[in-house]
């Protein structure tokens, strides 16, 4: 095995395996990574421009029983600081969003034990019969599996009435790392990898687009971050031939701060922002059939994800209006409209504004500018 032979194939966009992967991020200089990455990058996406999204992640309740040992958000039920999100709650995120030209609402929550399909349907049903412009790009595999538990539904089943009911995109949510070995120890009561691309597999035989993640940097060893590559590819692989896919995929560092992970066994984020851009160059080159490789600004920062963007990256994700489950664990950066188009600029490139289907937009003529003060 050589790094010459190695690049060669990934240009040619060749699925390379798990050990050729692991030998990538183990041996090659980060110069040529950047630069294998890029040049895969400018074929699958020939040119200049950076996309960016405006949305809000809305949380649709705290309320969780999944115990994630990295997750400072949820409460256990019964906790004087649990809540449900109300329509009249909704309503004023929503008017604030598109004010500020948003266009979509990210909902997640976390595993409730009482809430099953119907909550979710009529949520989304109400809240697409108040505002049916706004996209919902909601849930994710393990709160879809956890629905269906409680209601002894099929993936399909649970996923088709979501989908009648408004449900327009699935985030890649709680893929963390798929291996069970790692999610036994980070979070048992999630669903097993196996059965989170199962759900992605269903989700993309009704033609529902989908994205997917990897949070690396904590108990994971590096066969199991290719691994984890390699599975969501073979996924993309099986999807029906006119349906989207995964549309994009986002890595992303843990987060440590306050986390149980940190506290009782001392895992830190020890991430570089040089290890970060080696792993999001390999994510390019692992998955050849996925065109969108998203720089987690929320998480690395300006700078780090600046040259992100010369290393496969060719998105800068959305400004996020809101966002509470990744800040609560230290993820201290933020973006206004015109902050996040200046940072895309200052690498060189052209940002466009986009939908969660990667289409373009343009920026609304009247749009008020987010004053971040948190």
């Amino acid at each position: 095995m050589n790094l010459s032979d190695l690049y060669k194939k990934a240009l040619h966009f060749e699925f390379l395996t798990i050990e050729e992967g692991v030998f990538l991020f183990e041996n090659a200089p980060t110069p040529e990574l950047m630069a294998i990455g890029h040049q895969l990058r400018m074929i699958q996406k020939p040119d200049n421009i950076v996309t960016w999204q405006i949305d809000r992640n809305v949380n649709t309740t705290n309320v969780c029983v999944a115990n994630c040992k990295f997750c400072n958000f949820y409460r256990k039920p019964g906790h004087e600081e649990s809540y449900i999100t109300d329509i009249e709650t909704y309503k004023k995120k929503i008017e604030e969003t598109i004010r500020y030209g948003g266009d979509q609402l990210l909902l997640q929550g976390g595993h409730h034990p009482d809430l099953g399909l119907k909550f979710y349907s009529d949520t989304f049903s109400a809240l697409k019969k108040l505002y049916p412009e706004v996209k919902l790009h909601a849930l994710g595999p393990p709160e879809i599996a956890h629905i269906c538990k409680l209601e002894g539904l099929s993936h399909t089943e649970v996923l088709t009435a979501l989908k009648a009911a408004g449900l327009d995109s699935l985030p890649g949510a709680g893929a963390e790392i798929l291996n069970d070995r790692v999610r036994r120890l980070l979070a048992k009561g999630k669903c097993s990898g196996k059965e989170w691309l199962d759900v992605m597999r269903a989700a993309h035989q009704l033609h529902i687009t989908t994205s997917a993640t990897m949070m690396f940097g904590h108990i994971e060893t590096i066969y199991e971050r290719m691994e984890h590559l390699v599975w969501i590819r073979q996924v993309q692989s099986e999807k029906p031939a006119d349906a989207k896919g995964f549309l994009a995929f986002i890595p992303w560092p843990y987060q440590d701060e306050g986390t149980l992970l940190k506290k009782m066994r001392n895992i830190r984020n020890q991430v570089t922002g040089d290890e970060y851009i080696r792993m999001l160059a390999i994510c390019r080159i692992m998955l050849p059939n996925i065109k969108n490789i998203q720089a987690s600004w929320l998480t690395v920062g300006k700078n780090v994800a600046q040259l992100c963007l010369r290393a496969g990256a060719n998105d800068f994700g959305s400004i996020m209006i809101e966002e509470n489950v990744v800040s609560a664990a230290g993820a201290p950066h933020r973006f206004t409209s015109k902050s996040i188009q200046n940072a895309i600029k200052e690498a060189g490139f052209e940002p466009r504004l986009r939908s969660q289907q990667y289409e373009f937009r343009e920026l609304p003529e009247s749009i008020e500018e987010q004053v971040i003060n948190y």
